[in-house]
């Protein structure tokens, strides 16, 4: 896959993700393919989400911006405590936030501001503690498709 972003906006995307990250022990990921491979974004999210082994965070609450860039498909999802925390519209809000900026062709900004709502509810619902928080996931971007099937 060609990484769509610039060398810059790369850069604003992980200083986004630490930024948010820095009252939480909650961890952000941002994972970009050409095209999703299922017909659900969620579904394709749910994917890689087990596969950057985000559901092995300590305190379970790991968030994902998952976007496929070149078939126009995206989805958030978040681990089981961050997504019993917060209030039952939350996802579909942050995501029509993302999507606002997304239909204006502003995409790194529509997920700098999903990111920014991400980490104010991680902050609320799971405070950075310094005695025992550290970065369990790695903040950069990660890219790709599906790995290859077995079975070929």
């Amino acid at each position: 896959m060609n990484n769509p972003l610039t060398p810059a906006q790369d850069a604003a995307l992980v200083a986004a993700i630490r930024q948010a990250e820095v009252t939480t022990s909650g961890e952000i990921r941002v994972h970009l393919e050409d095209t999703c491979p299922t017909p659900e974004p969620l579904d394709r999210a749910a994917q890689v989400f087990g596969e950057l082994n985000m559901h092995k965070t300590a305190a379970r609450n790991g968030v994902l911006f998952y976007l496929a860039w070149q078939s126009r498909q995206f989805a958030v999802i978040g681990d089981s405590a961050i997504n019993a925390a917060v209030p039952d519209d939350f996802w579909e809000t942050t995501k029509e936030a993302v999507l606002e900026q997304f239909r204006h062709e502003n995409y790194v900004l529509g997920l700098e501001r999903g990111i920014k709502m991400v980490g104010e509810q991680l902050q609320r619902y799971f405070p950075y503690d310094a005695k025992s928080d550290q970065n369990e996931l790695d903040d950069s971007i990660s890219f790709g498709g599906p790995k290859p099937s077995s079975d070929a």
